[in-house]
């Protein structure tokens, strides 16, 4: 009997790594603004950046048409030509260190099939326990989505930025932040790099601005308001976010421990929504 994806769930993997030194700098110099300190070797972690530490060191040959990892392997085969990171969600138990050594114990938790308006979708859920030399550190819950190939770029309904905000940050994005945090990330995913291929081949009007790059940069910024690194940080994309404007990071507060965070490109449109909780120290 043929396997299906469905075949994949409770599939486990367990992977060791660690943030060395330079790529904690490469992160640094990417996402911080001029001046910047990066964290050196036993300097605690700053939140999300835990994903550099377990990158998937395929050859060449491993590679598909797109730049990911062909089909196969611990993710199920699913036969959609388009995938991305969807969504996902952390709590944060303690914090991690620049080269410390990292355990990552994965699970897939669920494979759903949907149909959406581009057509049929494939969502796969996958758990992670990312332990330290001092235990578990963080609960992760990764939403991957697979996709049919458009015939053209159909945008999403725009969600309006927020305008009641304690946080309103402008960053430049252009083809060099694109091509650094892929280069952080070992991500040779063709829509962050390759305009042709993002027109010609998914249909993108412009190069795609990465969602966990989005994600870290909002992270980066509710900590520099609240003091401190968040307890909680879940995320999703709403909106393509393209490389031919300038990035808004926004944040809203709710007066409970949490910042509603969103990336947008100017007044138009949400790109990437999240929230962010702080438990109440003594």
């Amino acid at each position: 009997m043929a396997l299906q994806v469905t075949d994949w769930i409770g599939r486990e993997e367990t992977a060791q790594g660690r943030v060395e030194e330079i790529q904690a700098a490469m992160l640094a110099a990417t996402l911080s603004d001029a001046g910047a300190t990066a964290p050196r070797h036993g300097d605690e972690l700053p939140a999300l950046w835990h994903w550099v530490a377990f990158l998937p060191t395929v050859s060449m040959r491993e590679l598909a048409e797109d730049g990911h990892p062909k089909l196969g392997g611990f993710l199920p085969p699913v036969a959609l030509p388009r995938r991305m990171w969807a969504a996902g969600q952390l709590e944060f138990v303690k914090p991690l260190r620049v080269g410390e050594r990292l355990t990552r114990h994965s699970i897939i938790k669920n494979v759903a099939e949907k149909e959406g308006s581009t057509g049929k979708m494939v969502f796969v859920t996958v758990a992670h326990e990312i332990a330290g030399e001092n235990g578990l550190a963080i609960r992760e819950v990764q939403d991957i989505v697979y996709l049919e190939m458009p015939e053209k770029f159909r945008a999403p309904k725009a969600i309006q930025p927020p305008t009641a905000t304690v946080i309103d940050k402008t960053v430049p994005v252009n083809e060099a932040l694109l091509f650094r945090f892929s280069a952080c990330t070992f991500n040779a995913h063709r829509i962050h790099i390759d305009l042709d291929y993002a027109r010609d081949v998914e249909k993108y009007p412009n190069l795609i601005v990465h969602g966990p790059l989005q994600a870290m940069m909002l992270c980066q910024v509710g900590t520099q308001h609240m003091g401190r690194a968040p307890d909680r940080f879940k995320f999703r994309g709403v909106h393509p976010m393209f490389h031919d404007r300038d990035m808004r990071l926004l944040a809203e507060e709710d007066g409970q421990g949490k910042l509603r965070l969103c990336t947008a490109r100017g007044d138009e449109n949400q790109g990437l929504q999240a929230t962010a909780e702080w438990e109440e120290t003594a």
